[in-house]
């Protein structure tokens, strides 16, 4: 099967959303539910790069880069989780898909939920890998946690990030793409740090008893290991799959592990 990788520009109330997508040679007039992946902070779509043609095979796929990420126009004001769950269904209405299916990594995940409430109609299944569902002590704490640290001369910061950026590195990682990733971080700096305080702010745990639709949650080896399990407890109808050789990078380093169990949920 052939799998044809596009890239293209939607409109959405924040400007234009820059989608990668992925189709079969049936030209995406396909019978599987159409897919929407949503990336964490700081990253972008291009974190399914490898994700996306292994799911393109028998349905169409898009990996948007959220509002203010990669390619896409930003806000002018910090957006809200719910926020960026409407500048996707814009995406969805300029499209005109009837019916899809999202998954969301991390940040993605709290949108992929927002989503599943807000347009319980147009979503059928979501998918959460790795799930933020911090309770209020967390999300204080991490409220008082200063931002990226100041822009030195010496280049200090970027040595400090660049070392963080390693510690997230997993076997099977090329420093290529450690590389790549830290490169991509530092681009969308300012935004991740607004996304990361709508989690925070997000009421998660009342949204995601809300959600009706079945989920899947992957909890992966990483700092949202012991957090991720409360989504099975405030899902009214989910699947719990445990990655623990998995975590940051998993899309690139195991795309064809996620895939089978995305796969095997989704059909």
């Amino acid at each position: 099967m052939v799998v044809n990788l596009r890239r293209m520009y939607v409109d959405c109330r924040y400007g234009q959303l820059h989608v990668r997508s992925a189709f079969g040679s049936t030209g995406g007039f396909d019978e599987l539910t159409p897919l929407v992946c949503l990336h964490d902070a700081p990253m972008s779509g291009g974190t399914f790069d490898a994700f996306l043609p292994r799911l393109g095979t028998n349905r169409s796929v898009y990996a948007p880069d959220l509002p203010g990420f990669g390619e896409s126009d930003p806000p002018q004001d910090p957006p809200s989780v719910a926020d960026h769950a409407a500048a996707v269904g814009d995406f969805l209405d300029q499209l005109r898909l009837r019916q899809v299916d999202v998954l969301g990594y991390r940040v993605g995940a709290a949108i992929a939920a927002e989503l599943a409430v807000t347009r319980p109609a147009q979503v059928r299944r979501i998918v959460m890998a790795g799930a933020p569902v911090f309770d209020e002590a967390e999300r204080e704490a991490f409220r008082l946690q200063s931002g990226p640290p100041p822009v030195r001369e010496d280049g200090a910061h970027l040595v400090e990030a660049w070392t963080k950026q390693l510690h997230r590195r997993r076997p099977g990682m090329p420093l290529e793409q450690v590389a790549s990733d830290f490169a991509e971080a530092l681009r969308n700096e300012r935004h991740a740090a607004w996304a990361l305080r709508a989690v925070m702010d997000y009421p998660t745990t009342r949204r995601l008893k809300q959600v009706a639709q079945p989920a899947l949650v992957l909890r992966l080896h990483d700092d949202l290991w012991d957090v991720t399990p409360r989504a099975s407890d405030l899902l009214p109808d989910v699947s719990f799959v445990e990655l623990p050789d998995l975590g940051f990078g998993l899309f690139d380093i195991a795309s064809d592990v996620v895939a089978g169990h995305v796969r095997a949920f989704l059909d």
